[in-house]
Order: structure tokens, then sequence, then C-alpha cells
């Protein structure tokens, strides 16, 4: 009798120690195995999310290029359903080229300003630079220089200074417009440029 006795009180030790030590250490076991699996699902489902847009955006874009009659409500459609993405942003980069085309500048200019809003390192000088080339064309040359300021990366000097010195030469100022192409010129040689700058000074 008193070894059932101790058994039974070394059974209770161990069904106390269990649920006061051994149940909640079972639980954050359950609980970080669910969160891993919950984890790897997730990312699962994201991947999935990534190449159904994928998928899409390769659609809207060879739609935009092929001049498709519903492909800029299409385009739309995608930008709002994917806001702040990067496929959003490269939608609208498209959608703009296809508006410039259509000579509706003005909405080419809000689908660059959408891209720019978004702040990527690799869109958002391209998105400005175009933007800035929208507004020479609707006559807003101030606005343009403005929109080329924007633009700090140093790779993106030879184009920048090249646009400044057009819209320069365009104001009338052909100093300013000398000593940019000189700067365009000296971040990359270009012949273009070079050209622009001998036809200056004639």
């Amino acid at each position: 009798m008193d070894a059932y006795t101790k058994e039974e009180q070394q059974i209770e030790v161990i069904r106390q120690w269990f649920l006061n030590i051994a149940k909640p250490a079972c639980i954050s076991v359950i609980i970080g195995v669910s969160s891993f699996y919950g984890w790897f699902y997730l990312q699962a489902e994201q991947e999935v999310s990534r190449e159904q847009a994928s998928e899409v955006y390769t659609q809207v874009v060879i739609a935009l290029g092929a001049g498709d009659a519903k492909a800029e409500q299409k385009a739309s459609s995608f930008i709002s359903e994917h806001d702040g993405e990067i496929y959003a942003s490269l939608v609208s980069l498209h959608l703009a080229k296809s508006f410039i085309k259509e000579n509706k500048l003005v909405e080419a200019g809000k689908q660059l300003r959408a891209v720019q809003s978004e702040k990527n390192e690799i869109l958002t000088p391209i998105a400005t630079m175009r933007l800035a080339r929208v507004e020479i064309e609707l006559n807003n040359l101030d606005i343009a220089l403005q929109e080329l300021d924007k633009i700090t990366v140093e790779s993106w000097t030879a184009q920048v200074e090249e646009l400044r010195g057009d819209i320069k030469r365009q104001k009338g100022d052909n100093a300013t417009a000398r000593s940019a192409y000189l700067a365009s010129i000296a971040a990359a040689s270009n012949p273009v440029v070079q050209m622009k700058l001998h036809n200056l000074s004639q």
C-alpha cells in the first residue's frame, strides 16, 4: 500500500509538473511549429500571388503594346488592385507611355507622378525623367527643370544634363545650355550631345 501510495504521489507530481511546466512547453513547441508552417504557408501563398501578378502584368503590357481598346482600362484596374506593389509602378510606366503616344500628356503625367510617389530608387529616376519630357511638351519648361533637379543619382547625370541643356537652349539661355552640355559630356561622352554643343556655338 505504501508503494502504491508512493507511485500515486509520483504520478501526481509528474501530472503537476506537466501542468505547470510541460504543458506550457508543449504549447510553445506547438505554437513554434505552427508558426513555422504558417510562415512557410504564407511564403508559398505570397509566391503564388507574385506569379499570378506577373502573369497578369505581362498580359496588360502586351495589351497596351498592341493597342487593345480595353488595355488602358485593364491597366488602371491592375494598378488599383496592386497599389503599392512594384508591378503597379511598372504598369503605370507603360500606361504613361501609351498616353504619351495618344498625346494624353496630362494623363501621362499623373501616372508618372504615381510612380514617383512610391520612391523606388530604380523606377523613380525613370519616371522623373519622363515627366520632365512631358512637361517640356506641355511647354512647362520651369517645371521640367524642377523635375530634373530631383534626380540626384550619379548614373543619370549625362541624361539629366543633356535634357537640361535642351531646356535652357529652348529658353534662349545658351550660356547655361552650354554648361549643361559640357557636364553631360563629362559624365558620358555622347556624339549627339557633342553635336548639340557644336550647333549651340554657331
